[in-house]
């Protein structure tokens, strides 16, 4: 299996339309922006999928649910080649890097298997942006630092690599230059960024350099904290940085002592608390988004209710909750005391009641208040000839705008894209996708709100 991206050596005829299908989370657009960059460079047309002679299929592996995604979207794609649609199917990402060939004997159908394209360490990425043009992601690492007990991520990853803060900059300043408003710091575990190439944590001097030079760059906002790696001078430059979002996206997994020790998370039940605590203190309307695992092997009703009871003595404003997936290869994988997939999901169900009715409470709380949200599209919008004023089609179903009014679907900054929910803005005169506007919180739901721009 190749494990680089080498399109050339494809055979892809110069000029054909190419397309990709983008599976799993925001590393992976990355991964495929850096595709079609190199796609575009070497002269091929890149269209959407539907329209494509060539189809790539940027496919995700980090759980059972990802896996079968990706394969029933490879599956489709063999169909369509079948059927003369399409001429060529090349299936890349982290589901070719970790079983490229076994895949290969079961879909001779497929024409090349690719993997993942490598991170460089000095050179500013080649890409083809495939987010709207008011925001981006700029990943600044590759592959996990840590090696939790349940995670296939450095088996598929590799070591552990760290871009230089110059690169970075580079990257930062031209996203700037175009205009974009929002940037989103990615990678596995972008807290540990910089200990393998400056053999320190380097995430608070990275966004110091960062603030200097973004003049259009209003949001700076981090996703994939890991836990034992955020240090006290992190959280005091997220809290003291206008332009960094209040935001501290953070997956915590779980809260047990024997759960994380087995886990090989690298932090005890009461280091977690002390960090939470310190976020807080640092950022009393700051938001923090977590994520926890379910069913983990030798998770007892005791350990979950000990869960249980810490999501609703913290009352996280933002919380995804999986169920455990037995990984190959993982640690996790082999251990005694594997949960039932009933339990598991049982306990997830549980532990989602409990956050619904916490997240209810936060949202209502919001109203009443003016928050600065980032406008992505429109709803039901039309011009009114002659006055550029704003209508509403009869059916509109969000804040219930008024004669002359129109709702436009926004973010604020504790909203990160894709994940999180939205604010629908109603207004009478009209706003600029991809610019900001202050809107007053009038309505809360489970996950959005809905207000009025200032």
């Amino acid at each position: 299996m190749k494990t680089t991206v080498d399109f050339q050596k494809e055979r892809l005829s110069a000029g054909q339309k190419v397309g990709v299908i983008n599976l799993g989370c925001a590393r992976n657009l990355v991964d495929a922006q850096m595709m079609l960059g190199r796609l575009k460079k070497n002269g091929h047309r890149i269209v959407e999928a539907d329209q494509a002679q060539t189809v790539i299929v940027n496919t995700c592996s980090f759980i059972e649910e990802a896996r079968k995604e990706s394969i029933d979207t490879i599956l489709d794609l063999i169909e369509l080649k079948r059927k003369g649609k399409i001429k060529k199917v090349i299936v890349a990402g982290c589901l070719a890097q970790r079983y490229g060939k076994d895949l290969a004997r079961e879909f001779p159908g497929v024409d090349a298997f690719v993997g993942t394209p490598t991170l460089n360490r000095e050179e500013m990425p080649q890409q083809l942006q495939l987010t709207p043009s008011h925001f981006a992601y700029v990943k600044i690492c590759e592959s996990c630092f840590n090696a939790c007990s349940f995670c296939a991520i450095p088996k598929i990853k590799g070591k552990f690599i760290s871009r230089t803060i110059e690169s970075i900059v580079k990257e930062v300043k031209s996203l700037d230059a175009q205009g974009v408003k929002e940037i989103n710091i990615i990678g596995q575990d972008i807290t540990a960024y910089g200990m393998d190439l400056y053999r320190q944590k380097s995430l608070a001097r990275l966004l110091k350099e960062l603030v200097k030079v973004t003049q259009n760059i209003e949001w700076i906002r981090l996703l994939y904290a890991f836990p034992s790696h955020v240090t006290d001078e992190l959280i005091s430059v997220i809290a003291q940085e206008p332009k960094i979002c209040k935001y501290m996206d953070m997956p915590l997994q779980h809260i047990s002592d024997h759960i994380l020790f087995e886990q090989n998370r690298n932090i005890t039940t009461q280091q977690t608390i002390e960090l939470i605590q310190k976020i807080r203190s640092a950022m009393p309307q700051g938001f923090v988004r977590t994520t926890f695992i379910t069913g983990l092997p030798g998770e007892t009703s005791e350990d979950f209710e000990q869960l249980r009871t810490f999501v609703r003595d913290f009352r996280f404003e933002r919380t995804g909750v999986f169920v455990y997936s037995k990984e190959e290869g993982t640690k996790a994988a082999d251990m005694p005391g594997q949960v039932p997939e009933k339990t598991k999901k049982a306990r997830l169900d549980t532990l989602m009641k409990d956050q619904q009715a916490i997240s209810t409470e936060i949202q209502q709380s919001l109203v009443g208040r003016t928050l600065k949200v980032l406008i992505e599209e429109k709803e039901n919008l039309v011009l009114m000839p002659d006055t550029h004023s704003c209508s509403s089609f009869p059916n509109a179903s969000v804040g219930n705008p008024g004669h002359g009014e129109c709702t436009y679907i926004g973010r604020s900054e504790y909203d990160a894209p894709d994940v999180d929910g939205v604010v629908y803005v109603r207004t009478k005169a009209p706003l600029k996708i991809g610019h900001f506007a202050q809107v007053m919180i009038t309505d809360a739901y489970e996950y959005d709100l809905a207000g009025v721009a200032a």
